[in-house]
């Protein structure tokens, strides 16, 4: 049995999200129909995380148990030559047995792009949220590090759609990250952070690294950021914000196409078993 992690990227726009959804076209779906195809079995094709309808990814992991002897790059230009061009696998590699790209993860990175110029270039309007109006970048800046710590996110969250799930489920997250950065930033590390191009000067990155998230988070952190940014929210009440764990009190959820999900880390690299000849 061979254990085998993918790195992929996608265009969410068409899909209804990463999980399959019965009639629904979904990234899940459309990957494992794929996969199963080349393997010729029935496979459980689990992802680090569930994007939600319209959010993008660059790296999103995902893994899967499979006796198919093709080997990883076989695997990745097969479901390459397969997938539609909105769907690419970046890496494939085999991985030690107890690899599991949902439980084992560490931490993940979004990144929501706002883009400030008057005008969208036609070829980003799919990846960006365009807020041409006046924003107070200094103070959004400010309210983004409230959010940073062990904090409950209550007030910033969604209803899963289940009273017994939302009944169960912590509402602590911990977040390593949250900071918005413009073109003057544009030497820096996170330059880079939105699938692997740099940052233009009409855009605005708002940049959250975390433990986990719960559903619209990063979304509704970036709709209270534009109110404070319009001059409708003072920074220094995010604190107060948090406090109340009122899904109530944070500002509008903001659009998924602004939304993509940078990389997933994990405690260690997996243990890549590499390309190795196997027996056929």
């Amino acid at each position: 049995m061979h254990n085998i992690k993918l790195t992929v990227a996608y265009d969410g726009t068409d899909f209804r999200g990463w999980q399959i959804q019965p009639g629904q076209p979904t990234i899940q779906g459309l990957l494992t129909e794929v996969v199963q195809q080349l393997t010729q079995e029935r496979l459980n094709v689990q992802g680090a995380g569930r994007t939600d309808a319209g959010v993008h990814a660059w790296g999103q992991v995902v893994n899967f148990k499979t006796n198919s002897e093709l080997a990883p790059e076989e695997l990745r230009r097969g479901c390459n030559a397969l997938l539609p061009p909105s769907i690419r696998i970046r890496e494939a590699e085999e991985v030690g047995p107890d690899f599991q790209a949902r439980r084992m993860a560490r931490a993940k990175t979004y990144v929501y792009s706002i883009y400030r110029g008057a005008v969208v270039p036609p070829f980003l309007c799919r990846y960006v949220l365009h807020v041409p109006q006046k924003l107070d970048f200094t103070a959004m800046a400010q309210a983004a590090q409230y959010f940073e710590g062990e904090r409950d996110f209550t007030s910033f969250s969604a209803s899963t759609g289940s009273e017994e799930e939302d009944r169960d489920q912590t509402m602590i997250r911990s977040i390593f990250r949250s900071e918005l950065i413009d073109h003057a930033c544009s030497g820096s590390p996170t330059s880079t952070l939105i699938c692997d191009h740099r940052l233009r000067p009409d855009e605005w990155l708002y940049v959250i690294r975390g433990s986990s998230f719960l559903r619209y988070m990063v979304r509704k952190i970036v709709g209270t950021l534009l109110k404070v940014g319009r001059g409708q929210l003072p920074a220094s009440e995010i604190p107060d914000l948090l406090e109340k764990r009122d899904r109530r009190c944070s500002g509008p959820t903001a659009p998924p196409h602004g939304l993509c999900l940078q990389s997933v880390e994990y405690p260690d690299p997996p243990i890549s078993l590499g390309d190795k000849t196997r027996v056929r």
